[in-house]
């Protein structure tokens, strides 16, 4: 069993059980990557409740571990080499457990390199615009008057959903038959958009067939359904 005392983290989170990887998060489109892809791997971990509305990803301890302060971050006491590894953002995670199990990322060079690019689009673009929407349009931007930053996000959302249903014609997931994490990157945030943040309609959701098709066959995944809401809210 390694040592993880030597982590600031686990002064705040204590570890029931160090022998397993420590998960730091909240159910956000971004914390329910990491705990997608655990519930589908099937590796053993335990959970912590970063609560937002405590503060807790300000404190010393959260950053420690990941000093931007956003969740979800890891604490793998089983690391390369035997040695515990700390990471924070949910695409180096996702590449990261895929890699440790040999799962849901292409074994072959050109198909992890695709998979990667798609990682990166879902962090670089999707991910960022459809959290602005969801700011001008559901929390404290709803109240500006000035509609054009709203109407800026609604814009990109619908042209990047276009990208990601043209890309979904003739497949089952973003890379074909084989599920990935670009798909658990992604249809969080979709997911996202047309329930919590209610824009289906603003964005004219109905209108992309192929991503409505797979956020279905996404979201009945049972390992997506328990994913989905770890770490339970109080």
């Amino acid at each position: 069993m390694n040592e993880l005392t030597a982590f600031p983290i686990t002064h705040k989170w204590p570890a029931q059980h160090p022998e397993r990887l420590q998960l730091y998060s909240l159910p956000t489109p971004n914390g329910v990557k990491v705990s997608i892809m655990l519930e589908e791997i099937g590796l053993p971990y335990e959970v912590h409740l970063i609560d937002f509305g405590k503060n807790d990803q300000l404190t010393p301890a959260f950053m420690s571990l990941s000093p931007n302060n956003k969740i979800p971050a890891i604490l793998d006491p089983n690391g390369p080499g035997g040695k515990p590894l700390a990471l924070f953002e949910s695409g180096a995670i996702l590449i990261y457990l895929a890699e440790k199990t040999g799962q849901f990322l292409p074994a072959d060079p050109a198909g992890r390199y695709q998979t990667i690019q798609w990682l990166m689009w879902q962090m670089g673009g999707l991910g960022p615009m459809f959290g602005q929407l969801g700011f001008f349009h559901k929390f404290a931007g709803k109240e500006f008057e000035d509609k054009r930053p709203r109407d800026r996000y609604v814009a990109e959302s619908k042209r990047l959903l276009g990208v990601l249903d043209k890309r979904l014609e003739g497949r089952d997931w973003i890379m074909g038959e084989q599920f990935t994490i670009a798909d658990i990157a992604t249809f969080g945030w979709v997911r996202n958009l047309v329930g919590f943040y209610d824009a289906g309609d603003l964005v004219g959701f109905a209108d992309f067939a192929h991503v409505q098709r797979v956020l279905a066959a996404f979201v009945a995944r049972p390992a997506v359904a328990r994913g989905l809401v770890i770490p339970a809210q109080p």
